[in-house]
């Protein structure tokens, strides 16, 4: 049985991203990424948004991109899928963290001198670890299988 391991999220950036290069020069960008759900409030009965926050990186031109073109504020839609991680800190308590590991970053709205295009940013050059990914065997049903 195949794995999968896939988030689709559009929201707003809660700040500018963060541009950090590795040693060996790899670009990497965080993003923080505020998506609202919609909820019920138990006591009035009216509708709300609650937001959720979550930490975005995104590998390579791409998150270059990132970087030069977005700032706090902009929305965003990202594809990409959760990483889970776990260290030590310096005062020895175990900490723990997931973050979105962005395959692809689709910049929408407008900036702030007033385009109203999207600008779509392709996926990333760094590849990502397709192991958890299986490929559709000849099993895969046809279009004609399809009950609509």
């Amino acid at each position: 049985m195949a794995n999968i391991n896939r988030v689709v999220l559009v929201g707003n950036l809660t700040k500018d991203p963060e541009l950090r290069h590795t040693p060996s020069g790899t670009a990497v960008c965080k993003l923080r990424l505020a998506v609202n759900t919609r909820q019920k409030d138990a006591s009035t009965g009216e509708w709300g948004d609650k937001p959720n926050y979550f930490d975005i990186t995104v590998w390579g031109n791409q998150g270059e991109s990132c970087a030069q073109y977005l700032s706090k504020g902009r929305p965003v839609g990202v594809d990409g899928r959760l990483d889970w991680r776990e260290w030590e800190a310096q005062d020895g308590t175990k900490r723990q963290a997931v973050e979105i590991i962005a395959e692809s970053v689709q910049f929408l709205g407008g900036r702030s001198d007033g385009e109203g295009q999207s600008q779509y940013i392709p996926p990333s050059d760094v590849s990502a670890d397709q192991s958890d990914f299986v490929k559709a065997g000849a099993g895969a049903a046809a279009d004609d299988d399809i009950p609509f």
